[in-house]
């Protein structure tokens, strides 16, 4: 018996038997766990599928591994026991069919069983105390939206560790989710099964509770109230300073509020009346705090107010990144976090974007005082070398603002979206000009700059940014505001023209960009700042791609500068600015240099050396010898295979072209980049590649078949050994035939078997 039919003739019947997907709220799925990483060519690594979760009353309690009989029945051990752990079941069985394994995850216990435990047993097992508010929430399916909603397995465990926390009267908890995960959709799970169940502080199911989403930034409060839309209008209330002010009142009437810590802190006058005391301290019985690690001892004295006095409510804390050092007092009030889920788990799963990193170093990174330059205004300190921090804070140097903005403009595709952090909101306008300055674009709205200042406008030109079927605008500039709350799918380039000095902030800012989009397969980070420097970091949990490093050189350790002043008037806080000019003649001496850096799979920086030693060390697993390589790739079968086989290894196109460019060989194929690593043979162009095979490939073939030969050889030479992919036929057919049905008149039917076997001949070593 295959897998297939073991399956079918033995494992079905069994669990069957045992009353699975018979006793009513009980249930078999396949679940896909994870999708698999993105590995560039919108091709991702083998995806993570349980072949049967086995579920009761809305509880997945357990997860099962198939293998065909033949093989020994723990041989899906392994497997079984990492999909129980990422599903948080307690149980984990393997079977070949004829015998199962049990694995305990909670007490360690391994041991054959007869037959699968049934539903009722298996409750039991997981749940050997009988708890009313856990029996409740177990009946209430997640809101499905009539089943175009499911819940990914992380974010189905974040819901089930708060619901069991609040059924074991738990009132103080944290989830930690990495921004892109979809932290407002575990919220509004929350809310939907909370509400459905009747349960509220009372611990009696008498009446639906009032939940309050408290965020600290309006678009973050504005996309929980749009994505909360399936409970009904007359339940959902947006707290408005406006209509407060309009009324002389706060709402009162509803079930889900939603509102800022500013709006509450909003006084009559008197901090005494604040807003939030216009309800009772019981008014609410759970508040979820978005992004709750945010702010400084300022900010969290804010936050700290309003939650002590809602001390009766149960309260959940939202973050993607709780800080020890910084905001420890986040984990002093929450507690530790019920679940975790990183953005190394969440780009390696597949559910989040990698990224790369390309690293600028320039002549004019630090400044001193040459007398011939000018001082346009304000006083300068001869003896001092002005830094990164000091820049556009308290030095301002246009020259090299421009240099900046040049680089980073001729490296990105001036069509993708791109966010740009700046030092402060007269930077971010400083920057905005320059860019559209220097655009391609004709469209006077190319780059807008969003920040405090720029109020309404801001707000609306950043939803239109954020909607993916527009283009205009296409860049935004920011000091601070766009570091959080920025729901931009297709964000593909993050610029950084400002010191990064908070790894809370660093993962945040990175985070706009981890979304994923269609053919997307990454974003880039420009890093002008050294924030890369935040990798090594033993708190950095993510893994970028291949980095670009434009010769990092060494730095004095930067002082700390407050974080925690979000986009507040510059004029509460501005120094005052020294503006420089250059001397005549420096302008034109401003240069980058460009060297390669690379990412283990720690997300740990490694030299271009080191990585190539390793896939050195690693190409012997793939192929023995060269003649292997050359037969491997003369089949685009077999060539397709080997880069998938490639690129779950972590050597990936954007992998293999940064080599290619060590290499000097960014026009030779990837066969030959691979021959240089495993052999050290030079590498010859795709054109001297064509040349030396053309009249062998010629030979066995004649008219129009030659001549389409030609044109697709002549593609491969522009664009690379992609060009030979299968998939590629039809789309070169309809470039050179103007339809498939015409080509295939053309050329005959067997062109396909004519594209694949030409390929041979491409990389034969002996040409007559």
């Amino acid at each position: 018996m295959n897998e297939a039919e073991t399956r079918a003739e033995l494992i079905d019947p069994a669990l069957k038997a045992a009353g699975w997907g018979e006793i009513p709220e009980s249930r078999i799925r396949r679940e896909v766990i994870a999708p698999g990483r993105l590995v560039g060519s919108g091709k991702r690594s083998p995806s993570k599928a349980c072949d049967y979760v086995l579920v009761y009353r809305n509880q997945k309690l357990a997860a099962l591994e198939a293998k065909k009989r033949d093989l020994h029945p723990t041989e899906g051990l392994g497997q079984a026991k990492d999909y129980a752990e990422r599903l948080k079941t307690l149980f984990a069985l393997c079977t070949n069919g004829e015998k199962i394994y049990q694995v305990d995850l909670r007490t360690g216990e391994e041991k054959y069983i007869d037959r699968y435990p049934t539903p009722t047993e298996l409750w039991e097992l997981t749940y050997p105390t009988n708890n009313d508010w856990r029996n409740r929430f177990a009946a209430i399916p997640f809101e499905d939206k009539q089943g175009t909603w499911e819940a990914r397995y992380y974010q189905h465990n974040a819901i089930e560790a708060v619901l069991e926390a609040i059924s074991q009267g738990k009132n103080r908890m944290l989830l930690t989710l990495a921004t892109g995960t979809g932290k407002t959709f575990i919220a509004f799970q929350l809310a939907w099964k909370l509400f459905q169940a009747k349960w509220n502080i009372s611990g009696e199911p008498t009446h639906r509770p009032r939940i309050l989403f408290l965020a600290d930034r309006n678009i973050l409060a504005n996309q929980a109230f749009n994505a909360f839309g399936a409970f009904d209008d007359d339940a959902l209330v947006r707290i408005d300073p406006k209509e407060i002010k309009k009324k002389g009142k706060v709402p009162k009437n509803g079930s889900l509020f939603f509102t800022i810590f500013q709006t509450f802190m909003t006084t009559k006058g008197d901090e005494d009346f604040a807003h939030f005391y216009d309800y009772a301290p019981d008014f609410f019985d759970f508040i979820i705090i978005d992004e709750c690690h945010r702010g400084g001892a300022n900010d969290e004295s804010t936050w700290r107010k309003i939650l002590e006095y809602f001390s009766p409510a149960v309260q959940l804390g939202l973050t993607a990144t709780p800080k020890r050092d910084v905001n420890g007092d986040t984990y002093q009030y929450f507690g530790e976090p019920l679940y975790t889920y990183s953005l190394k788990e969440g780009i390696n799963d597949g559910y989040l974007t990698p990224f790369k990193v390309v690293q600028f170093t320039t002549t004019l990174d630090e400044y001193l005082y040459d007398p011939d330059d000018d001082v346009i205004e304000g006083e300068i300190d001869g003896d001092r070398i002005y830094e990164e921090k000091d820049f556009n804070r308290i030095i301002e140097m246009e020259e090299r603002e421009k240099q900046r903005v040049q680089l980073f403009m001729e490296a990105i595709n001036q069509n993708e979206k791109t966010l740009v952090f700046c030092a402060t909101q007269d930077h971010a306008l400083a920057v905005r000009d320059l860019i559209n300055q220097m655009k391609i674009s004709t469209d006077p709205n190319y780059c807008v700059r969003v920040t405090a200042n720029d109020g309404s406008i801001g707000e609306t030109n950043l939803k239109t940014f954020q909607d993916n079927e527009k283009a205009i605008p296409t860049i935004l500039t920011t000091s601070r505001k766009l570091s959080t709350g920025v729901d931009a799918r297709n964000v593909r380039n993050i610029v950084l023209l400002r010191p990064i000095n908070s790894m809370i902030e660093f993962k945040q800012i990175i985070g706009r960009g981890t979304r994923l989009f269609d053919n997307k397969d990454y974003f880039t980070i420009y890093d002008f700042v050294r924030a890369y420097e935040h990798f090594n970091d033993d708190e950095w949990d993510g893994e970028p791609t291949e980095p670009v490093a434009i010769d990092p050189k060494p730095r004095k350790e930067r002082e700390k500068i407050d974080l925690d002043l979000e986009d507040e008037p510059e004029e509460n806080r501005k120094p005052q600015k020294i503006r420089v000019k250059l001397a005549d003649g420096k302008e034109r001496e401003l240069f980058h240099t460009q060297t390669t850096t690379f990412w283990s799979e720690d997300g740990k920086p490694m030299s271009a050396q080191e990585f190539i030693e390793k896939l050195f060390g690693e190409l012997p697993d793939l192929f023995k010898d060269e003649a292997e390589l050359r037969t491997i790739w003369g089949k685009p079968d077999t060539r397709k295979s080997f880069l998938t086989g490639l690129a779950e290894k972590g050597y990936g196109d954007t992998q293999l072209k940064a080599i290619a460019r060590i290499a000097e060989a960014e026009k030779s194929d990837v066969y030959d980049v691979l021959t240089w690593v495993a052999y050290n043979t030079k590498p010859i162009s795709r054109e001297e590649r064509v040349i030396k095979h053309r009249d062998l490939i010629f030979s066995k073939y004649t008219g129009k078949q030659q001549e389409f030969l030609d044109f697709v050889l002549d593609q491969y030479i522009r664009e690379g050994v992609e060009e030979l992919d299968r998939g590629k036929l039809p789309t070169l057919i309809e470039i050179k035939y103007q339809t498939v049905n015409e080509g295939l008149v053309i050329l005959g039917q067997d062109i396909g078997q004519v594209f694949a076997d030409f390929q041979a001949d491409l990389y034969t070593e002996d040409v007559a």
